[in-house]
């Protein structure tokens, strides 16, 4: 009989990692949304409040309330390179604004460390968070804003 540690090897494959990774960045990006809330629901001021872009779960309707539609309403994408059981990882977000750019990224990349070690057993010794957009609820859809002297020109 072949013992054990001789029989093979588990690979994992590098967008099996990114999914880890993409997934990671959502469950991240959603913690930050319940702690904006929690502070906005504390009495902090709206422009206090750090907006994070939360569509883990969001349908169409869910998207709209927040101003987002269509692409504006992305998940987080990832990119990874497996070799060995070293894991280098790319993340793009979207975020609100205003927010906290830095803490947002340094929550992503720290999430997603955590998550794809735990679950492939791979060291993470890089995360790139990227900041694709930024989104402004009352630029998503000027026709809701309340509009206050001239109109702008488009």
């Amino acid at each position: 009989m072949v013992e054990p540690g001789e029989r093979g090897a588990t690979r994992i494959a590098d967008r099996v990692v990114a999914k880890i990774a993409s997934q990671a960045a959502r469950e991240a990006l959603r913690v930050d949304a319940g702690a904006a809330a929690a502070d906005a629901a504390a009495g902090a001021g709206a422009a206090d409040v750090a907006g994070v872009v939360d569509t883990a779960d969001a349908d169409v309707t869910d998207a709209a309330e927040v101003g987002l539609t269509g692409l504006a309403a992305a998940r987080p994408h990832a990119v990874a390179v497996v070799r060995g059981d070293v894991a280098r990882v790319r993340v793009a977000v979207e975020l609100g604004y205003p927010s906290d750019i830095g803490a947002h990224c340094g929550a992503v990349r720290r999430h997603v460390i955590e998550r794809v070690g735990e679950l492939t057993g791979m060291e993470v010794p890089e995360v790139v968070v990227t900041v694709e957009r930024l989104h402004v609820p009352q630029w998503e859809h000027p026709e809701r804003r309340v509009r206050r002297g001239r109109d702008r020109v488009r």
